[in-house]
C-alpha cells in the first residue's frame, strides 16, 4: 500500500510522462518541418504552442516537487516495464510501470495539449 496521497502521486507521475510528450512532440515538430506539406504553419504552429504549454506544466510540476522535497527516479527499465523510485517525505516507493501504460498515457496527453487549442475556441 502506498503511503503517498493520490494528488501527489498524480503530479509525480507527470514528472514521468510530460518530459516523454516533450521529446515525441520535439521530434514530430522535426518531422513536420522537414516533411513535403504544402502548407507547414498549421501544423508547426499547432505543436508549438503544445510544446510551450507542457513546458509550462513541467515547470510547475519540478517547482511543486522541489517545494515539496519529491523525488521521481527511473530505477530499472526492461522490454515490458519501467520501475520508478518515489521518493516521498522520507520513505521510499518502488512503482513498476507496464511500458504500453506508458506510451497510452503520453500519447493521451499529447492529444490533450493538442487539442486544448482548438477545443478552447
Amino acid at each position: 500500500m502506498t503511503r503517498i496521497p493520490e494528488e501527489d502521486r498524480d503530479i509525480m507521475e507527470k514528472a514521468i510522462y510530460l518530459p516523454m510528450v516533450l521529446i515525441v512532440l520535439n521530434r514530430d515538430l522535426s518531422v513536420v518541418e522537414n516533411a513535403p506539406f504544402k502548407l507547414k504553419k498549421p501544423y508547426l504552429d499547432l505543436i508549438e504552442e503544445a510544446l510551450k504549454d507542457v513546458q509550462k506544466e513541467l515547470s510547475e510540476v519540478k517547482q511543486y516537487l522541489k517545494k515539496n522535497k519529491l523525488q521521481v527516479i527511473e530505477t530499472k527499465r526492461d522490454d515490458a516495464f519501467t520501475m520508478f523510485m518515489f521518493i516521498y517525505k522520507g520513505y521510499e516507493e518502488n512503482h513498476n510501470y507496464f511500458n504500453p501504460r506508458i506510451r497510452n498515457k503520453v500519447q493521451e496527453l499529447m492529444e490533450a495539449y493538442l487539442l486544448k487549442k482548438h477545443l478552447s475556441r
